[in-house]
């Protein structure tokens, strides 16, 4: 399973420079927190677990076609009545992300994560 999700940038976003995008592709991913927040719970999803308070650590790469990855930290909230899990410490996410100037879009992608296949009997 790999999952992505597209989100809007701001209409007077500036793609010529670097500090410009990383600028504007924070403002909307602040913006679209909630969004996010859902977008990372499809991977914990299977552990009973929503993501919560998303915050872009920082950029890990940025090509000029605005493309790279980025680092995300985030709390896993578990909602379990049997399991006793209070998660402290923030887990961790590296995504990649492409931007279409075009568009005004940002689409993150998640890591891939192989489904696991039927078992023996």
């Amino acid at each position: 399973m790999q999952e992505s999700w597209n989100f809007k940038l701001a209409e007077n976003t500036d793609f010529g420079k670097a500090e410009n995008l990383k600028g504007a592709i924070k403002e909307a991913l602040s913006v679209q927190q909630k969004e996010l927040g859902i977008f990372l719970s499809y991977y914990y999803k299977s552990d009973g677990a929503v993501v919560e308070d998303v915050e872009l650590e920082k950029f890990l790469e940025l090509n000029s076609g605005g493309s790279g990855k980025a680092l995300f930290s985030f709390r896993l909230i578990f909602y379990n009545a049997c399991l006793n899990i209070h998660e402290k410490e923030k887990d961790k996410m590296e995504l990649d992300f492409v931007v279409d100037p075009n568009g005004k879009s940002l689409e993150l992608t998640g890591p891939f994560v192989p489904e696991r296949g039927m078992d023996d009997i």
